[in-house]
């Protein structure tokens, strides 16, 4: 006579996904809580720039007539950035795949951006001293400003006496961070400048990072004759100064922040590349890739559906730098006085803080602060992720939490 055999009936425990993993034991660090914190308040601010500082009033009633000449003077640039935040966040919400929600956020962006520059028409004609001279003839019967009533390009011309302000030092203007040597509010344009900022770092980055990938995939995966060209033509970028480039193209073309984001990811791919081709090195001998090749499965699906996610590690790591090194170049090529020229840039205000005779504190400390806490949180970020996509690092600190 056998005994029963007892089936085990508890439900199985699935491992939770590899990127879940990542981000838990990333904000499990307090350098990665402060640095993304910031990252968050700079992409609140960026995204709800003309909802925080602008001249324009959000709601304004003269002679019976309500309007909001806020929302009708958005550009399709705004309309892109506020799209894109409320798409992430929905996004967000919806489970499913990482990388099926980021190319449903991407191909979202493009199709709003498409829409906006279709749809969009502000007025050409922008008059910023209008609001003021209805306030003070009394035809306002009522009005809602922003908390900071200034737009970046606001230069107060109505007022005649502006220029360089320290912060609060005229009292019927209110500037908290005090004026440039045009007269625009400082806070303003920094708030508006958060955008330069995020653009210039996640697009150049993401250039760069198409490429790289492009380029090590497949030198890591043929070897041979395809890994010596491709290291040789790793080599040459590398030697391009991307600093020289750009102010290269800047005295033939003009300045473009499309065309430095163009610049900056083009020169910086390098690096991705080197990454990607080791990690494929490596990745290439395992079974899996073994199996996928005797399946007949197509290349692309070998590169990018098999290896790529077992090597995305490192490749994340270099890319929270990059995103550093691109706001750097940035601003480093503003405070030359080769960026952008009517654009608030944070560079560009450092460059004004040492043009005039004195030196104009205001105008360095607050730009100058806003490039080094934002770098340095990139910097603590990819420093987090590092240990996070280590699995050597995880073992050690489990061990010590027991």
């Amino acid at each position: 006579m056998t005994e029963a055999t007892e089936i085990d009936t508890r439900p199985v425990q699935r491992s939770r996904p590899w990127s879940r993993q990542v981000l838990a034991a990333l904000v499990r660090r307090t350098g990665a809580r402060l640095g993304l914190a910031w990252i968050g308040v700079l992409v609140l601010v960026a995204t709800f720039a003309p909802f925080i500082a602008n001249t324009h009033p959000l709601y304004l009633v003269v002679d019976g007539h309500a309007s909001s000449p806020a929302l009708a003077h958005l550009e399709p640039v705004d309309w892109i950035w506020l799209t894109g935040f409320f798409l992430a966040v929905a996004l967000a919400c919806v489970p499913g795949r990482l990388w099926l929600r980021v190319l449903a956020w991407l191909c979202g962006i493009a199709v709003a951006t498409g829409l906006a520059y279709a749809l969009v028409a502000p007025p050409v004609l922008v008059v910023y001293e209008q609001y003021r001279e209805l306030e003070a003839s009394g035809a306002v019967e009522r009005i809602v400003r922003a908390p900071i009533p200034y737009s970046a390009k606001d230069y107060l011309r109505d007022y005649g006496d502006t220029g360089i302000e320290a912060p609060l030092a005229v009292a019927e203007r209110r500037h908290w961070l005090g004026t440039e040597e045009n007269g625009a509010d400082v806070a303003a344009r920094m708030i508006h400048a958060a955008r330069i900022a995020l653009g210039i770092g996640f697009i150049a980055t993401g250039i760069a990072l198409v490429i790289g990938t492009l380029i090590g995939g497949l030198m890591g995966y043929f070897s041979g004759v395809v890994d010596i060209i491709g290291m040789r033509l790793v080599e040459i970028f590398e030697a391009i100064p991307t600093l020289f480039l750009l102010l290269t193209f800047v005295a033939f073309f003009g300045r473009s922040i499309y065309m430095m984001m163009i610049i900056i990811g083009i020169t910086s791919w390098s690096g991705y590349a080197r990454y990607v081709r080791a990690e494929f090195l490596k990745l290439r001998e395992q079974e899996f890739v073994q199996a996928a090749v005797a399946c007949g499965l197509p290349l692309p699906s070998i590169l990018f559906r098999h290896m790529l996610p077992n090597g995305l590690a490192p490749l994340l790591v270099a890319a929270s730098f990059g995103v550093a090194s691109a706001i750097l170049a940035e601003a480093t090529l503003s405070f030359l006085g080769l960026g952008l020229v009517d654009d608030p840039s944070w560079g560009q205000m450092l460059n004004q803080a040492v043009q005039s005779s004195t030196f104009n504190w205001w105008l360095a400390v607050f730009p100058g602060g806003a490039i080094f806490l934002t770098v340095f949180a990139y910097n603590l970020i990819g420093e987090a992720l590092r240990d996070a996509v280590d699995p050597h690092t995880q073992r050690t600190m489990q061990g010590a939490g027991r």
